[in-house]
């Protein structure tokens, strides 16, 4: 299979990056990604996570995705896919009140940007993520970006992942 590429954007800021699809670590995950591109979402930056940018869609795949090539030590770089049921994000503390229902599906694809993030969260432990792509081009720029986002805030921005 020929090498498969996403762009990765936080539209209002302009700023963009290139990954490679992992498609012989994740070939499930991948291919449910790619067949639901483009998809875009209000962005959120983590609060448990630390270097982590994301935004949450309904599920797209026909099956979720087993968890293939897991990690709860994300590096810089990676794309990762979660997926969670509604009761484990309703809490309001994590700010999705008027986004997240109990009882729906959500699908959670984030862009870890910088070093030392653990996956691991207060109320639940351990949230492992299937690495899908790696970011091949442009992470420095996305990096400033993100410290941007978390600095001054996602309101207003989007995170979009599009067929490169």
């Amino acid at each position: 299979m020929a090498e498969r590429c996403v762009t990765v954007s936080l539209d209002a800021r302009d700023v963009h990056c290139r990954a490679r699809l992992l498609d012989d670590a994740a070939p499930l995950t991948c291919a449910a990604v790619w067949n639901a591109l483009p998809l875009s979402g209000g962005v959120y930056h983590a609060k448990y996570a630390r270097n982590e940018i994301y935004a949450l869609f309904p599920p797209f795949a026909s099956t979720e995705p087993p968890l293939e090539n897991p990690t709860v030590t994300p590096i810089p770089g990676d794309l990762c896919y979660f997926s969670f049921a509604g009761t484990e994000l309703a809490t309001t503390s994590y700010g999705y009140d008027r986004e997240v229902a109990p009882g729906a599906a959500l699908v959670d694809l984030a862009l870890f940007y910088e070093r030392n993030n653990l996956l691991l969260n207060g109320d639940v432990g351990w949230v492992p993520g299937i690495v899908w792509g790696q970011v091949v081009e442009g992470l420095a720029e996305m990096a400033r970006a993100c410290n941007d986002l978390w600095r001054r805030g996602a309101e207003g921005e989007r995170l979009t992942f599009r067929r490169a």
